[in-house]
């Protein structure tokens, strides 16, 4: 009995190694296939559709399970929303969300709570994710309370042990909201995400609200906490700093879309997607050896477009300086074009172009590229998109200015015509009373020339002579 039972341990120990080299697909935790979630825009008394917000418009990824999927984009473009759709805190509108290969999309409320203790969010605003009237020991403990879980030694034993594993003292048990700072609420917020062990954590942008120096406190813990739980993140932030620093792979949404997909080192060493290099060059560089260095920075004109009626075809070809004919009309694919990057674009960068045939740019596409040096104003204007109009535009003020200046002339000259001739009008009259005073200039009348002082002398010295003679005449 004894040998069968060795036999049956060798057996199990021999099957350890097959395992590990079973396909990737058996260590995907989380996949999302053609994602989308639309809010509808509903007017009149009927509330009828016309419209929708396509906030996520067809996505796919995959999360394994202990690493770190790191997402990042402007504002507007999806990051949040799709975060709280695959945690099934808003319905999506289609696609499909698997978990652990089980279907999640449509699952009710009651179907869901079982899976909410895998599931957890860590929330943006530590400010506003924290009921200010429940003290900290009740919030912390609201998951073992809904879940009906007892954890061994009571609650209050393992709230204490959360927030002390979180950086926080025991003792907080008992306090409010209101008496920590931001940081620390975050950390409150992260022991609550750790209260059931979840396998998958979405942290939307976990440390955009809080100072530098307390950013890199609460990373640095979610990156012990992920080596000590075996923790699985999707992280959503705009800083790309913190993103490469925390991140294996790195997914890039604009407008709705996963524009690219790739793993951090290959992402920041050599992006493909024009969004994405837009984006790195975005990224200060704070090195003094490098300030008189030159730098490419790519300067991206305009705003995002409006997610109510977004572009056809790609939706980045509004504001890419390499956008031609095919960018307006057929939308790329997501493709594999290296090994561990996928990126959806017609002309790549660092790649093989796709659509070489097609070389003529489109008329809104310039070149946005300047050299300027790190850390010093760049001295010449940089070639927009929209550099056209920005020439029309100062034609047009050019053209206003000097029409300015040749209405300016013209009323210096009729008035100084208007001068002319009142001094014409007023000379018989001076002659025929030569005995009489001089007549008083009217002040209606303005002289535009400027009198010559030296003019003015002679006259003054001939008023003078006038009044000694009447002085001597006098006496």
């Amino acid at each position: 009995m004894s040998e069968t039972k060795k036999a049956d341990a060798t057996e199990a120990a021999a099957k350890v190694p097959h395992q590990g080299s079973a396909p990737e697909e058996r260590d995907v935790l989380l996949k999302v296939q053609g994602l989308t979630k639309h809010f509808p825009i509903k007017k009149g008394i009927l509330q009828r559709q016309v419209a929708a917000v396509k906030a996520v418009d067809g996505i796919d990824f995959e999360v394994r399970r202990g690493e770190t999927l790191g997402v990042v984009g402007e504002s507007g473009c999806g990051k949040s929303t799709m975060g709280r759709v695959i945690t099934r805190l808003q319905d999506p509108t289609g696609g499909t969300i698997e978990f652990e290969g089980k279907d999640i999309t449509r699952l009710s409320t009651a179907g869901m709570r079982p899976l909410r203790r895998d599931i957890q969010m860590i929330f943006q605003d530590p400010y506003g994710s924290l009921n200010p009237r429940h003290t900290i020991g009740s919030i912390v403990s609201a998951p073992f309370r809904l879940q009906g879980v007892e954890p061994e030694g009571g609650v209050k034993k393992e709230v204490q042990r959360l927030l002390e594993l979180v950086g926080l003292s025991p003792e907080h048990f008992n306090r409010y909201p209101h008496e920590f700072s931001g940081g620390q609420r975050q950390r409150i917020g992260i022991a609550r995400a750790l209260a059931l062990k979840p396998k998958l954590v979405v942290a939307d942008e976990p440390v955009s609200a809080l100072d530098v120096s307390i950013q890199a406190q609460v990373v640095n813990l979610m990156d012990d906490l992920q080596s000590e739980l075996g923790l699985t993140y999707v992280i959503i932030a705009h800083d790309l700093s913190v993103v490469r620093h925390v991140s294996d792979r790195i997914a890039v949404m604009y407008l709705g879309k996963i524009v690219e997909l790739a793993d951090r080192t290959s992402l920041y060493e050599a992006p493909m997607h024009p969004y994405t290099k837009a984006l790195m060059s975005a990224v200060p560089v704070p090195d003094p050896k490098r300030r008189g260095a030159k730098s490419e920075r790519i300067l991206l004109k305009g705003d995002v477009p409006s997610p109510i009626s977004p572009p056809s075809g790609c939706r980045f070809h509004t504001r890419c300086w390499k956008a031609t004919e095919i960018c307006r009309t057929t939308e790329p694919p997501l493709l594999e074009l290296k090994p561990g990057q996928q990126v959806a674009c017609h002309h790549p960068e660092n790649a093989e172009d796709q659509a070489p045939q097609d070389t003529v740019l489109l008329s809104a596409a310039r070149d946005a590229v300047e050299l300027v040096s790190v850390g010093e104003t760049p001295q010449t204007p940089a070639k927009t998109a929209d550099g056209a109009v920005a020439e029309k535009k100062t034609v047009e003020k050019a053209v206003v200015a000097e029409t300015v200046v040749e209405k300016t002339a013209e009323k210096t000259v009729e008035k100084a015509a208007a001068a002319e001739t009142a001094a014409e009008s007023a000379a018989p009259a001076e002659a025929d009373t030569a005995d009489e005073p001089a007549a008083v200039e009217d002040p209606a009348v303005e002289d535009p020339v400027v009198e010559d002082p030296a003019a003015e002398a002679p006259a003054a010295e001939s008023a003078e002579a006038e009044s000694g003679r009447q002085e001597s005449t006098d006496k």
